[in-house]
């Protein structure tokens, strides 16, 4: 892994912030998130667009390193029903879940909207470049920058922040697996890229329609994880069952000593 200088971003929102178990978090709706990330945009303001899940907050508090990034995030929103219900049980509640999926696409849609670029980075070749296709036929007016796939060596990091100095693009959407996305938006965030990056996990795939997404009634109920579950039990039971269970009685701990 490339070495990291965390550096403070400059925060242009000037938001309100709770923390919940180490983790700093954003008191922002959907909407106030898209108008201050497009500030971002308009000034040339380099951003690390964060969303924190129970299995990112679990991590935060695991590895020391991730703590330093996400709490120097410049936005930093709840993507999880979970930390939204443990903000109200801490009675410092959070307006709503910010999920990654649909802010990307909200941002998709902005950007086509403005002309703004973006640039697609992740998941496997077919992957991204359908991802690619949906979106500018969604679209027509997108500016793709460029893709590129997830299956690349750390050697090749100083080249892909080489290719997006070049290119500029306003937003560049990050489809790779945790820790490595984080580490390597700051690796490019710190070589001098202005764009704002925002890990998207494994939205490329639900959006070229690789792997489909839960039906709209569990997205509404907050049953959207159990549908991955199910999607892929043995990659992800670890994760959102003994992860969410480790979660719950942090917050319960917290609650007990607040």
């Amino acid at each position: 892994m490339k070495e990291i200088d965390i550096k403070q971003e400059k925060i242009l929102g000037k938001n309100k912030r709770i923390t919940i178990l180490n983790t700093t978090i954003d008191v922002l709706t959907v909407e106030e998130t898209i108008k201050l990330v497009d500030k971002y945009i308009k000034t040339k303001t380099p951003l690390h667009l964060m969303g924190v899940n129970a299995d990112k907050i679990n991590e935060v508090n695991e590895n020391s390193l991730m703590k330093k990034i996400v709490n120097s995030c410049g936005i930093i929103n709840a993507d999880g029903a979970s930390v939204v219900l443990a903000s109200k049980y801490l009675d410092k509640p959070l307006p709503e879940r910010v999920a990654g999926i649909d802010l990307m696409q909200d941002l998709v849609r902005l950007s086509s909207d403005k002309g703004y670029s973006i640039y697609l980075l992740g998941a496997k070749q077919e992957v991204v470049e359908k991802t690619s296709e949906v979106l500018k036929e969604e679209y027509p007016k997108l500016i793709v920058k460029g893709i590129k796939n997830g299956y690349f060596k750390d050697e090749e990091w100083k080249d892909i922040s080489k290719e997006l100095k070049k290119i500029k693009p306003d937003i560049v959407f990050v489809g790779i697996t945790s820790p490595k996305k984080e580490y390597l938006i700051e690796y490019l965030q710190n070589d001098g890229n202005k764009s704002v990056f925002m890990g998207v996990g494994g939205s490329f795939d639900v959006i070229s329609g690789n792997i489909p997404r839960a039906p709209k009634w569990m997205q509404k109920c907050n049953l959207e994880w159990l549908f991955r579950v199910m999607q892929e039990p043995r990659r992800l039971f670890k994760r959102y069952f003994v992860g969410n269970r480790k979660f719950i009685k942090a917050v319960k701990q917290e609650k007990k000593y607040k």
